[in-house]
């Protein structure tokens, strides 16, 4: 049985804890690095693995190592220019990406195999797989609606989830989300129109995240709900992605859709 070297960003952090404690777990890991701002070095001490606050000091340490990244944007692109000079792949489960940003991150996947989900949940891409065919079965007199739910913590909103979901449903009518998404009524907005997809975000106390799927149809309505229980269900798709990751070669940012066919 090969084992996979991993390093973990953010190692001091809640998401980055749990990667952490997971990667030390599983047999067919290795957690080789952990890496974290500065600010919080101290909580990088109970490790014994390689360590450090500069990325690409680590990485050059540690050849070959699959990166697992769910920090922020800018520092996930940072990441990802590291990665592709020394060859590290990376597996990315950070949120809130401007389009420029997700350029960078196909940019550096040119050069280092690389993998982004805003979900790492296989519940999550597997009910993407199938929202598609209710849209279609069920036709245009059903209005599509998502809301969705997390933590007070969380910085983005709608959840890279949230809109993931909404690309797919949106495309299954032949639409650019971008151009029909509603993210907050107020005041006279006028009647919905067919078109229209309504994300609305939720926040508050410990959630871990909650997404739900509407179709309102004349007479009844379908509510297609994920939730889920623990930050474990993420960390433990990226580790998956991480050891799946490692035999691909450069040339496109990886998915889970490429993963799970």
């Amino acid at each position: 049985m090969s084992v996979c070297d991993v390093i973990i960003m953010g190692a001091g952090g809640r998401m980055g804890g749990t990667l952490a404690a997971l990667a030390q777990a599983d047999p067919e890991l290795n957690l080789a690095g952990v890496v974290e701002r500065p600010q919080h070095e101290a909580s990088l001490e109970k490790f014994t693995c390689v360590r450090g606050t500069d990325a690409k000091e680590v990485f050059a340490k540690l050849p070959g190592a699959v990166v697992v990244d769910f920090t922020a944007p800018e520092a996930s692109v940072a990441v990802s220019k590291a990665a592709a000079e020394l060859g590290n792949p990376v597996v990315f489960g950070t949120t809130g990406f401007k389009p420029e940003q997700l350029l960078e991150l196909e940019a550096s996947a040119a050069k280092a195999p690389m993998f982004w989900s805003p979900n790492m949940s296989v519940g999550v891409n597997t009910l993407m797989k199938l929202l598609p065919m209710l849209v279609e079965a069920l036709g245009p007199d059903y209005d599509l609606e998502i809301t969705e739910i997390h933590h007070n913590k969380k910085v983005d909103s709608p959840s890279g989830t949230a809109i993931k979901l909404g690309q797919v449903i949106a495309a299954a009518r032949g639409l650019n989300l971008d151009d029909v998404k509603k993210c907050g009524r107020e005041g006279i907005v006028g009647a919905r129109t067919k078109e229209e997809v309504g994300v609305l975000a939720v926040r508050g106390g410990d959630v871990v995240g909650d997404h739900t799927v509407y179709f309102f149809g004349p007479g009844e309505r379908i509510e297609v709900t994920h939730r889920a229980h623990s930050r474990e269900n993420f960390a433990r798709g990226a580790l998956r992605a991480a050891r799946w990751i490692g035999s691909r070669k450069p040339g496109k940012l990886y998915t889970m859709a490429d993963m799970l066919a």
